[in-house]
């Protein structure tokens, strides 16, 4: 299990589209914690009272810098305007629904620093599940108890002969 919690952010303005000509900048945050190495956290309107935040797989926006990906509540693609990469967020809860959008260079080099700190692969080894059920399963001395035999064979050494 890793040793140390590290902490990968980058705060930038996403694009929440309101129409196709119209989009207002919503200041974000990204975030990467070594301790929860599957997902990426997205907190929005970070300088609110109220922020936002979503949690989803990291894998997921590995795969959505290159190609439309996810289903459901958390869609993802890359796309260009006027000459500039951006990648796309379809954002979808009981609350309602967002299309954002951000610079897919900044987002790119961002994912490229989480996955410098917990390559693809290794995120279960941070988890130290191994470890943990190792620990769990481990015998303890009370176990001993519990694995003595309850009735001593007939050499048990009972005078009466165990009757």
């Amino acid at each position: 299990m890793g040793a140390s919690n590290t902490v990968v952010e980058r705060e930038l303005d996403i694009d929440l589209i309101l129409s196709p000509e119209h989009s207002i900048a919503v200041p974000a945050r990204l975030t990467y914690r070594t301790t929860d190495p599957y997902a990426v956290h997205v907190a929005f309107h970070i300088h609110s009272p109220n922020p936002v935040h979503w949690t989803f797989a990291r894998e997921l926006l590995v795969e959505g810098v290159f190609r439309p990906c996810g289903h459901g509540d958390v869609r993802i693609w890359p796309t260009r305007v006027d000459g500039q990469g951006l990648i796309c967020l379809a954002l979808t809860s009981p609350d309602g629904d967002a299309m954002l959008q951000a610079p897919l260079e900044t987002v790119y080099t961002w994912l490229e620093r989480t996955l410098g700190v917990v390559p693809p692969g290794a995120e279960a080894a941070r988890l130290g599940i191994d470890e943990g059920l190792a620990a769990l399963l481990a015998p303890t001395p009370a176990d001993d108890l519990w694995l003595r035999d309850p009735w001593p064979s007939d050499d048990s050494g009972c005078p009466d002969g165990g009757e």
